[in-house]
């Protein structure tokens, strides 16, 4: 993948070396409001020090995390990149249909993290948190995107990323919403229906990213597209179950099986079309 010369994203809050417990209290906002409380109380404008703690976070997410190797702090700047390019590319297909984007906050953790979703380990992969609009990553993740999985390659890393960012793009545009109420209604069996179909959409909006950053930047180099087709099959839940379990339980499923992955991350990456990612409506996964 050609990234090197892309724009980098400032949407990057990097939490590698921080613990998920010191961060979740008085190091996040609570301790920046007991401050300004304290500044109130002396006569001090709080909005000084809201400030101040807000532009001292801000530079703390942006210089290295302690101990980060050169080929790890390289890999944050290929992450920057790749969200950068979803920001673009999203930017300009909300706007052609009348919309805004908003720009998600991509969170690099190592080990574990508190969202607004709740606490999370590493174990547990990337996600999307819609409650704070956050992407999360434990970049370690990619290690085993190439070893336990069998997929490696950058552009396969970035298919990661632009999954995560269709998440986003489903909660912006209240697909996320009308799913979750429709899970709440229905058995167990339903609502990971209802979930394969989420997810195939968000690897679809995948795939459309890839199309418009080719078609903007040339991003693609050969065997790129291989690399993503990799990686959707990689995480098909019959395969990962398999792996675990020696058979497949297809009612259990929560994100589809390797070729559905596959089908519908090429079907966005063909067309470009995020009308063609109505996974929802479609009669065949």
């Amino acid at each position: 993948m050609r990234w090197e010369n892309g724009r980098r994203s400032e949407n990057i809050e990097d939490r590698r070396g921080m613990s998920a417990g010191r961060r979740g209290l008085v190091g996040g906002g609570i301790g920046a409001i007991i401050l300004a409380l304290v500044a109130m109380y002396f006569g001090v404008d709080p909005s000084v020090v809201l400030n101040q703690a807000g532009e001292v976070a801000q530079t703390q997410a942006q210089q290295p995390a302690p101990g980060a190797s050169p080929e790890e702090e390289k890999l944050k700047d290929f992450v920057s990149v790749v969200l950068a390019d979803t920001e673009d590319v999203w930017g300009a297909v909300f706007q052609a249909s009348g919309q805004r984007y908003t720009q998600p906050k991509l969170v690099l953790f190592s080990g574990a993290v508190q969202s607004a979703c709740g606490f999370a380990e590493a174990a547990m992969g990337p996600f999307y948190c819609p409650a704070d609009h956050k992407l999360y990553l434990d970049m370690s993740f990619f290690n085993d995107l190439a070893q336990r999985y069998d997929a490696p390659g950058d552009f396969a890393q970035a298919y990661v990323v632009a999954h995560e960012v269709g998440h986003h793009v489903q909660t912006l545009l209240g697909i996320s919403d009308q799913v979750q109420a429709a899970r709440g209604r229905a058995d167990e069996v339903r609502g990971n229906a209802l979930q394969v179909r989420m997810e195939l959409q968000a690897d679809c909006f995948a795939g459309v990213w890839a199309y418009h950053a080719n078609q903007a930047r040339h991003v693609l180099e050969p065997g790129d597209a291989e690399e993503a087709l990799a990686a959707a099959a990689g995480v098909g839940d019959d395969r990962l179950q398999k792996q675990a379990r020696g058979y497949v339980v297809p009612d259990a499923f929560t994100h589809g099986t390797s070729e559905q992955r596959m089908r519908w991350f090429s079907r966005g990456m063909e067309r470009g079309d995020p009308g063609q990612c109505d996974t929802f409506k479609a009669a065949r996964l």
